[in-house]
């Protein structure tokens, strides 16, 4: 459970789509408050689907073996040979002019609220899914696995998290740099996107047949 967790929390706060949105965010009328909301949001949506496995299982981990742990490895090599495909088709797929979404050039009017639900729907929700399954593991009678959650959660933040803080203690520095790093971002975008589906997707493939038949 711990690696997965730390595999996937990286691949999710890496991910270059939610990133590039949360700059032009943070560059428009209010940033900081509407970072803070995004923020929010998206942490909150990762802390429920853990909430809610945390209810599913009562905080105990089912036995290896049984219905509902083969169903949480099921899920988990389903979505990691999701991943894998997606990777590389976008591998094949042609290079071709990086086209921002129309909706981009509208977050300076966005208000708190939309911000909020913009978490929501910029969520890389496969690996969320992914994340979930592997929390199925935890037990929260122990402490490290307790911590360990509380750490994915935070992990999967973290590059929101530091972005926010930077542009609240420094404005005129982080409207520079970070601009730097969405141009970066967008250039990159492609490779980025098939790096981190196809490695978080071998890594679940891989470890979860193992657990299959072991």
């Amino acid at each position: 459970m711990f690696v997965d967790l730390l595999v996937i929390g990286t691949a999710i706060t890496l991910g270059p789509l939610h990133n590039s949105a949360f700059i032009l965010m943070l560059s428009a009328r209010g940033g900081v408050r509407k970072g803070l909301a995004f923020i929010l949001a998206w942490f909150a949506n990762l802390a429920l689907v853990i909430a809610a496995v945390m209810l599913l299982t009562g905080g105990k981990p089912p036995a290896h073996g049984s219905a509902p742990s083969t169903a949480a490895l099921s899920v988990k090599l389903a979505v990691g040979a999701g991943l894998v495909i997606y990777g590389a088709h976008r591998r094949r797929r042609p290079p071709g002019p990086h086209r921002p979404p129309k909706w981009l050039a509208k977050l300076d009017g966005l208000s708190g609220w939309t911000a909020a639900g913009l978490a929501f729907l910029l969520q890389p929700w496969a690996m969320v899914g992914a994340g979930a399954a592997s929390a199925l593991d935890a037990d929260l009678s122990s402490v490290a696995a307790t911590l360990a959650l509380i750490g994915y959660c935070l992990l999967a933040t973290a590059s929101l998290l530091v972005m926010e803080v930077y542009t609240a203690r420094s404005p005129a520095a982080a409207q520079d740099r970070l601009g730097h790093l969405r141009g970066w971002l967008d250039t990159h975008q492609e490779q980025l996107i098939v790096r981190l589906s196809l490695v978080v997707g071998l890594w679940l493939v891989g470890h979860s047949i193992y657990q299959l038949v072991s």
